[in-house]
């Protein structure tokens, strides 16, 4: 088997020092390949090391400008850094690059949502969510982005389907009781804050607004 190969599955089952050791060796035996740079960085980067990894994404630019992953790799790095324009800028090149994947749309559009750019995360968030039609995490940024720009009946669609996908996902049941209250739906809205509490009694949002419907009533 390939060391990245094996370096990642070792990496998936959290064994950190196999997976080192195999990117390690994937580097010595080939030092011109990107793949095993990004790949230890990959790994740096989980184990909270962000410096080292930017120097091995860095590195593995250095080796080839189309590293595609290596620009989404920082991204996320920089995302994490509240550093949304850089971030944004990564995600853009890797998109050029010719990263097609349902991670970098995904992360692209949450980066435009931080940026109040809501109206051109939408379609980034789309072709995520198209890209990967399991991934519930993805449906509620999109349906929470539709929702912000009150386009409410296409938001309550993919508020659904996430829930489908994850049943306790306590946000989209609240995200989904506000929808429904945009709509005057109350009784509709009041299962749906009190699913969310259900599911997370500590959500004050939820709570808050369960409040202020019952008293409206």
């Amino acid at each position: 088997m390939d060391k990245n190969q094996l370096g990642v599955e070792y990496m998936q089952e959290g064994n950190w020092e196999e997976a080192a050791m195999a990117f390690n060796e994937a580097i010595e035996e080939n030092p011109l390949d990107p793949v095993a740079y990004i790949n230890f960085g990959n790994l740096l980067s989980a184990l909270g090391d962000d410096e080292k990894a930017l120097n091995f994404y860095q590195k593995a630019i250095n080796l080839d400008e189309n590293a595609a992953a290596a620009y989404y790799s920082i991204g996320n790095i920089l995302f994490t850094q509240d550093l949304f324009n850089e971030a944004k800028n990564m995600f853009e090149t890797a998109m050029k690059k010719g990263l097609e994947s349902s991670d970098n749309y995904f992360m692209l559009g949450l980066t435009l949502v931080q940026l109040n750019q809501g109206r051109f995360a939408l379609p980034y968030l789309q072709r995520s969510v198209e890209l990967n039609e399991q991934d519930a995490e993805a449906r509620f940024q999109y349906g929470l982005c539709l929702a912000q720009l009150e386009l409410i009946d296409d938001a309550i669609v993919q508020l659904e389907k996430c829930i489908e996908l994850d049943p306790s996902h306590s946000d989209a049941y609240y995200n989904l009781g506000v929808s429904y209250a945009f709509k005057e739906n109350g009784v509709q809205a009041l299962q749906m804050f009190n699913k969310a509490l259900a599911i997370q009694p500590d959500h004050l949002l939820a709570g808050h607004a369960k409040k202020l419907l019952e008293n409206n009533h």
